[in-house]
């Protein structure tokens, strides 16, 4: 019964998983509500609703809008020629060295007629897809409207009765409660490390970005800055290989001061955020070796879309978390909180 209830709920399973989410994040701002009215609990997941809606969802629909327009500008400023690549791309080449240059000519990135043909292939086929993606989103609105509406509707049962329902499973888990304890505690873990530290970071990164291309006049400042947010999943590399190549190209075309503060905006702003702002937010660290939060995340997003940014670090950790247990068992150690039982 239990496959069959999953097999039901599944075309919906995406806007329950955030409206899970959503309510783990959200349950402190919930608590606070209820704290100034105890005998209101649904006016306070009412509130707190209102507050998700007001602070997350309709910046999300802005930003949306404002990427698709200028993504659908790029498309048709490339189709009309008024973007030249080719001059970009003969100034970029005039202030490499000539050994370097060498090299391009001779492994065929130096030709730039060739060049243009592979571009050519890569836009036509991106827009192939756009095209594909279009239709099947104007074609399936009732399905993203319904969808929308169940993530709210069950994000006011989750606020309101969470607690109660967690309890419950956790109850009725097939194996010790100690080590559900722990496997649910580390999920909540992984939840708010993955979120905040990631999500949040990453929201914040792409911000510094967008506002760091609109000072120094870089056309397309939303959707750069939600490619540097994606971007920031990236262990090591992260928002660089965005600004990077901004940078390089500012700097030749002559733009030099232009160049300079996207270089020292990377580094000392953007760069360091991550470095301030995840300690701060997460607290802790998840104990997922990076290797493996690239693997799963990229995975995850291959596999599910933007639900794969939390589901594949999520099942990561509870991979490890649930191989640690195991090997204590073998090994004769008792699980924590199982001492005596």
């Amino acid at each position: 019964m239990t496959l069959a209830l999953l097999v039901v709920v599944l075309p919906f399973a995406q806007p329950m998983l955030w409206a899970v989410l959503a309510a783990i994040m959200f349950q402190p701002l919930f608590r606070w509500f209820l704290a100034r009215n105890p005998a209101r609990e649904n006016q306070a997941a009412l509130a707190t609703l209102l507050v998700i809606a007001v602070a997350v969802v309709l910046p999300a629909f802005i930003i949306g809008s404002a990427v698709v327009e200028e993504a659908a500008g790029l498309v048709v400023a490339f189709q009309e020629g008024r973007i030249n690549v080719s001059d970009w791309f003969e100034q970029v080449q005039g202030l490499l060295p000539a050994n370097v240059r060498a090299s391009m000519d001779a492994s065929g990135w130096g030709d730039l007629a060739a060049l243009q043909a592979r571009a050519q292939e890569f836009v036509q086929a991106s827009l192939g897809l756009i095209a594909a993606q279009a239709l099947a989103i104007g074609g399936s609105v009732f399905g993203y409207v319904l969808a929308f509406g169940i993530a709210l509707y069950v994000s006011y049962f989750m606020l309101r009765d969470g607690r109660r329902i967690a309890e419950a499973v956790l109850g009725a888990l097939p194996f010790e409660r100690a080590i559900a304890d722990r496997l649910a505690e580390r999920f909540l873990g992984i939840v708010r490390a993955t979120i905040k530290g990631s999500v949040v970071v990453g929201l914040v990164q792409g911000a510094l970005g967008a506002i760091t291309f609109s000072i120094v006049g870089i056309p397309s400042i939303f959707l750069l800055g939600v490619i540097m947010a994606i971007a920031s999943l990236l262990p090591a590399v992260g928002p660089a290989i965005v600004w990077v190549p901004a940078a390089i190209y500012l700097l030749a075309t002559g733009a030099i001061w232009q160049g300079v503060v996207v270089i020292v905006s990377g580094v000392a702003v953007i760069g360091m955020a991550d470095n301030v702002l995840r300690p701060m937010l997460v607290g802790r660290d998840t104990g997922i070796p990076d290797w493996l939060i690239l693997v799963t995340t990229l995975g995850g997003i291959a596999l599910l879309g933007l639900s794969g940014i939390v589901v594949g670090p999520l099942v990561a950790g509870l991979f490890l978390a649930s191989w640690g247990i195991l090997r204590e068992q073998r090994e004769g150690s008792p699980v924590e909180g199982m001492e005596g039982a």
